[in-house]
């Protein structure tokens, strides 16, 4: 029994690790990863690349699959593209257990020391995050020795023993059971590694740890299975795609086992190594076989799960969702874009509510408040919630800097289309009242507005592209229009001295010109916060 939670408290030890080492590295490359998975190409060869880099470093396929779901259920990303990036990150989940498979003896101490050290001491973050990747990595050494230590003391146990050399004998148990294991803690790097603890203690043969390693893959599947339940049928089909991609690998290979299991014994005289490199080898060689196939997965994915007609639900976002919140980088990113879409949305209103005004078009008007209820208000609600409560992770300096930064310009975003609306309104009033404007207000309210809306729409184009000069000239251009609205202001009340206003159209006027002014100046806060973030 003490064998057994030794086991269980090394596997905690090491997934606790294996979380601190992918939350470093994607502190320092999460955006790195973002930019290789939305630069995929119809290139298989590339795109795999990328897969197999971006696991490689995050040392998580599941993270690297629940990103892709993500993308691809923002129409980011094609399903062809996908099969491409999980042919690569089937190669790159290998380098787990090809690291653990390592005798580092002490060093493994020396690690957690220095990490702790960078983490407690030192004040930049950089060297805390630096601190977390060698305190992650040291952890991981330390739960595969106290894996590897009760396995050693497990296998004198006879039901143990048998139970073990019954995978050897009957290689459908150890895929089941590899199946089992990972479906369970969701990584298939730990039960990689566990089985290399059990070459460490040789309480495994190559045989029995391969046919664990066969079902760990297929039970991989499990957590982007999990992640698309809720999304769109394209996302369902990328889920599907690994099944098949993984289950097809297992299949190919059930036929040479043994021819396979001679092989790798060549490989190396050290059984952790040989399990290792058999990990590396199979996952390798189906990517190989099934890269010219690429095409033909995806014909049978959408075979077997058809698009449909998605059901109405109340989310109004496109490209945020809760399952990014495993990737904070991806989670910034999509929020941002998220961002720009509602800016676009809100630049449209202020165009269609300064047409509403002037050319008395009750449609547009409408149109203006029906984006306000059921675009503006819902998308805000919506990404503010996902801010929040992505600002609960664990962020590095930097990240948490951008969200304050969607946080801040949620607010000048949502502000704008509050007075896109209320100058829509103000045209439903002018019809109303059969209000009449005079022909040089038109054309200053033309005038106005137009240099309003470029403005605004170059800030939206500056955050976009982080685009610094661009939004310099926005913070000149705010400043140009301060003395455009001063001078408008004049000429509107000698129009009145003159009797050429009336007291109605006084209201309608002047409050459009104050919505104006409010909008640029929002327009300056998004030029500014470019400028300085």
């Amino acid at each position: 029994m003490l064998g057994i939670i030794q086991i269980l408290a090394g596997l905690a030890l090491f997934l606790f690790g294996m979380h601190m080492l992918s939350s470093g590295i994607e502190k320092i490359a999460g955006d790195k990863i973002q930019q290789w998975l939305e630069r995929v190409t119809s290139n298989t060869l590339k795109s795999a690349g990328f897969g197999a880099m971006a696991t490689a470093l995050v040392q998580s396929s599941g993270l690297i699959m629940v990103t892709m779901i993500g993308l691809i259920n923002a129409n980011l990303m094609t399903v062809e593209q996908s099969i491409a990036v999980m042919l690569g990150q089937e190669i790159g989940t290998t380098v787990t257990a090809q690291v653990v498979a390592f005798e580092i003896g002490n060093f493994r101490l020396l690690l957690l020391v220095l990490g702790f050290i960078f983490i407690e001491f030192f004040q930049k973050n950089d060297w805390k995050t630096f601190g977390e990747l060698l305190m992650g990595l040291g952890l991981i050494f330390i739960g595969m020795e106290m894996m590897s230590s009760a396995l050693d003391a497990l296998v004198t146990i006879p039901w143990v023993s048998n139970m073990l050399l019954h995978l050897d004998k009957n290689i459908g148990w150890g895929i089941l059971g590899g199946m089992l294991l990972t479906g369970i803690v969701q990584s298939s790097a730990a039960v990689s590694s566990l089985t290399v603890a059990m070459g460490i203690s040789n309480a495994i043969t190559l045989p029995g740890a391969i046919s664990v390693i066969l079902g760990a893959n297929i039970g991989s599947c499990v957590t982007g299975l999990l992640a698309s339940l809720k999304l769109s049928s394209t996302a369902r089909q990328a889920s599907l795609a690994q099944i098949i991609i993984n289950t097809a690998g297992v299949l190919l290979f059930l036929p040479f086992i043994m021819p396979f299991v001679s092989l790798m014994e060549k490989t190396s005289p050290f059984l952790p190594r040989q399990i290792a490199n058999s990990h590396t080898a199979f996952n390798l060689i189906v990517s190989i076989l099934l890269f010219p196939f690429v095409k033909q997965i995806a014909s049978v994915v959408k075979r077997i799960s058809p698009e449909r007609d998605e059901k109405e639900t109340d989310k109004k976002t496109i490209y945020i969702d809760e399952n990014q919140y495993a990737v904070p980088s991806v989670a910034i990113s999509e929020a941002s874009r998220e961002l720009n879409r509602m800016g676009e949305i809100t630049a449209e209103m202020l165009a269609l509510g300064c047409q509403a005004l002037i050319d008395k078009d009750n449609e547009k008007a409408e149109k203006v408040l029906q984006m306000e209820n059921e675009l503006v208000n819902p998308i805000a609600k919506e990404l503010d919630d996902f801010i929040d409560t992505l600002m609960l992770s664990d962020l590095s300096q930097q990240q948490q800097r951008r969200c304050f930064q969607v946080k801040t310009l949620l607010i000048d975003i949502e502000r704008v289309g509050d007075m896109a609306e209320d100058i829509a309104q103000f045209g439903q009033e002018r019809m109303e009242g059969n209000i009449t404007f005079s022909d040089e207000a038109i054309n200053e309210l033309n005038y106005l507005w137009n240099f309003v809306h470029n403005t605004y729409s170059n800030a939206l184009i500056a955050l976009s592209e982080k685009d610094k000069e661009l939004a310099k000239k926005v913070c000149q251009a705010e400043s140009e229009f301060d003395n455009l609205y001063s001078e408008a202001r004049q000429r509107h009340v000698r129009r009145l001295e003159e009797g050429v206003c009336t007291a109605s159209a006084n209201i309608i006027f002047t409050e459009t010109l104050r919505n104006l002014e409010r909008i640029s100046d929002h327009a300056d806060n998004i030029g500014v916060s470019v400028q300085e973030n």
